[in-house]
């Protein structure tokens, strides 16, 4: 009985180490693919009156942009804004659309002849100018 719970107690420490060794170098490789990509944040702000359609948002603009940066994206995101980290103060962005790309003069050499049709498009899910963030990833 002794030796069963010992061979126990021996398979399941060596299952823990395993996931855990694996956890470990899967968040790695995230780390890695990660470093050094251009992160393009676009930003509405939350103010009194303005409005955003996230369907729209979601559905269409994102996947439009996206389609015209080609090969050069990595993924984008999108999300929702729901609070501030401050109780009681006005959430700071209703939405952000992030876009990691692994160029910035691509990017920019995509977005550049389409432009005009971006911005014409915002008028079909916002009132909101977007403030826009161009970073790279450090970590």
């Amino acid at each position: 009985m002794k030796s069963k719970l010992i061979l126990s107690l021996l398979l399941l420490s060596t299952f823990f180490t395993a996931f855990s060794q694996e956890k470990t170098s899967q968040n790695t490789k995230t780390t890695i693919v990660e470093k050094g990509l251009i992160k393009v944040s676009v930003m509405y702000p939350y103010a009194e009156g303005k409005t955003f359609d996230m369907a729209y948002y979601e559905t269409k603009h994102m996947p439009m942009v996206a389609g015209y940066l080609g090969e050069n994206l990595v993924k984008y995101t999108i999300e929702k804004g729901l609070a501030s980290g401050i109780p009681n103060t006005p959430l700071p962005f209703m939405a952000i659309g992030t876009f990691y790309v692994k160029s910035l003069s691509d990017y920019q050499a995509a977005i550049a002849p389409n432009r005009d049709a971006i911005r014409k498009d915002f008028a079909n899910y916002t009132n909101i100018t977007p403030t826009i963030l161009v970073s790279e990833v450090v970590k």
